[in-house]
């Protein structure tokens, strides 16, 4: 697991390869495996592949989200906040479980944030997104994840620059 989590970095470039069925399921398992605050799981994941569709996705944001139209696969995380109290731990809990999964698959991935983000000057990202895919009203969108073979290749991150300063001593 350690050697995962120093390989993983967000990738932004994807080669144009589809991801193969067996695959994405094993992603859902994992995600469905996902600890969360009471068993409650209030995550739902929409995993897409449509091409069109993650053209559409990747406009949500002014920045930072256009990488998805080259992506794969995309997964909307997304909750009912009437749900749990702690609806978004419990979708980043599931959104970085998916990444850890998808690294370990041979592929890479990057979060995009959307809950708290704008699409333009009136409109958020969150309302963007539940228009683009025509979610109920309440949802609430954490974040999408961008998946694909990675077209760039980008070294771990040196153990001596890891900001061990931020571990306290007690």
């Amino acid at each position: 697991m350690l050697d995962i989590l120093r390989d993983r970095r967000s990738i932004r470039k994807y080669k144009d390869v589809k991801i193969d069925e067996q695959i994405i399921d094993q992603l859902k398992e994992a995600a469905l495996r996902s600890p969360s605050s009471r068993g409650i799981n209030p995550w739902r994941l929409l995993f897409i592949t449509d091409k069109d569709m993650l053209e559409v996705l990747s406009r949500a944001k002014q920045s930072g989200s256009g990488f998805l139209k080259g992506a794969s696969l995309g997964v909307v995380v997304i909750a009912r906040d009437e749900e749990s109290d702690v609806w978004i731990e419990d979708c980043s809990i599931a959104s970085i479980i998916l990444q850890l999964t998808g690294q370990s698959l041979g592929l890479g991935s990057c979060w995009i944030q959307i809950r708290n983000r704008m699409h333009n000057d009136g409109q958020t990202s969150e309302d963007y997104i539940r228009k683009a895919l025509d979610l109920p009203e309440g949802s609430k969108v954490e974040c999408m994840i961008a998946f694909g073979y990675p077209d760039e290749i980008k070294e771990p991150h040196p153990k001596s620059e890891l900001e061990y300063g931020k571990i306290l001593e007690s």
